[in-house]
């Protein structure tokens, strides 16, 4: 890769997900000052996706005098950050494993490419601008329709030898004892403790119709009614067991937890708590546990951060 950028300090940047396209124009102080997004074409196939994401870049540059040194994407599946290629994804966007980031934006962009899974982008983001600034080593943890995670150590990601570091849903746990996984396995963390198996809980235990989504289930928790308080207490539960048998081996300095679930309210971040605390070692039950701050902004900060890696490690504390 090419030396950290030292011109304007403009980086794009794209969070590439299943149901939009988010863009920015983001400047090295964490600026946004402009933004565009497009509805993900999901079922049309990767030449459709990169038309898309062109679009979305296009649209951004005509709103202003920009001059980006760089393209920097936090994209689903599971993405080579050496190559920017998509080494594998699921039917969730059909056909984009395979898809050379690099190749095909770079030539039409004319800009360096570099890229993360999205997830590890959202973990640079807020490493970076958001929740664990200054945290020699950062773990997050985001909970929401599946359970995914990123760790960084001294400042940088650590994404693993197949680059799928992070997949923090498919630790095993005793609260999902026998309940079927998204991957296909069985009692992993994923199946008791990310959003749409906390709702599947609650039907299970009340079989109540009228309760649409996970949303309810916690206001329903937090109104006092008994069922929906068990579900999102038990998969508050799984998650901070989980984030525990994680801090147990890689003792971060800080946890982040992010996703739709870190805005459930108190019974949910009660149980997060109640199930780190039984499950860290003593030495690590006091480990930080924080939410994020950055929002939907965290991957497309994280994104473009992979052009400033130089800047981050001078100003993180590493003691």
């Amino acid at each position: 890769m090419q030396d950290n950028l030292r011109g304007t300090g403009e980086v794009l940047a794209l969070d590439i997900g299943g149901t939009k396209i988010a863009g920015a124009l983001v400047r090295a102080d964490g600026s946004i000052p402009a933004r565009a997004q497009r509805p993900t074409p999901a079922t049309a196939g990767s030449k459709a996706m990169i038309n898309s994401m062109l679009e979305v870049i296009a649209e951004i540059l005509d709103s202003g005098t920009f001059r980006p040194e760089g393209l920097g994407l936090g994209s689903a599946g599971v993405i080579d950050p050496r190559t920017a290629k998509v080494l594998s994804a699921t039917d969730t966007i059909l056909g984009w494993a395979g898809t050379d980031l690099a190749g095909q934006l770079g030539t039409r962009t004319g800009l360096e490419v570099r890229a993360v899974n999205d997830v590890h982008a959202h973990g640079l983001g807020e490493a970076r601008f958001g929740a664990g600034v200054g945290s020699s080593d950062m773990l997050l943890i985001a909970v929401g329709t599946g359970i995914g995670g990123a760790y960084l150590h001294h400042g940088q990601l650590v994404s693993g030898s197949h680059h799928v570091a992070g997949h923090t849903g498919h630790i095993d746990s005793v609260y999902a004892f026998g309940l079927p996984c998204s991957c296909g396995r069985t009692a992993h963390v994923e199946a008791i403790g990310s959003g749409p198996a906390i709702y599947w809980h609650y039907q299970r235990l009340a079989n109540n119709p009228t309760v649409k989504n996970t949303r309810e289930v916690a206001q329903l928790a937090q109104a006092g009614d008994e069922h929906a308080h068990t579900a999102l207490s038990i998969g508050g539960m799984a998650v901070g067991s989980a984030a525990a048998s994680l801090a147990n081996v890689l003792d971060p300095q800080t946890l982040v937890l992010a996703g739709g679930m870190a805005e459930a309210g108190p019974i949910w971040w009660e149980a997060v708590h109640a199930g780190f605390v039984a499950s860290a070692i003593d030495a690590l039950a006091q480990t930080p546990l924080l939410p994020a701050t950055l929002g939907t902004d965290a991957a497309l900060l994280g994104a473009a951060s992979l052009f400033w890696n130089e800047e981050f490690e001078e100003n993180v504390n590493v003691a």
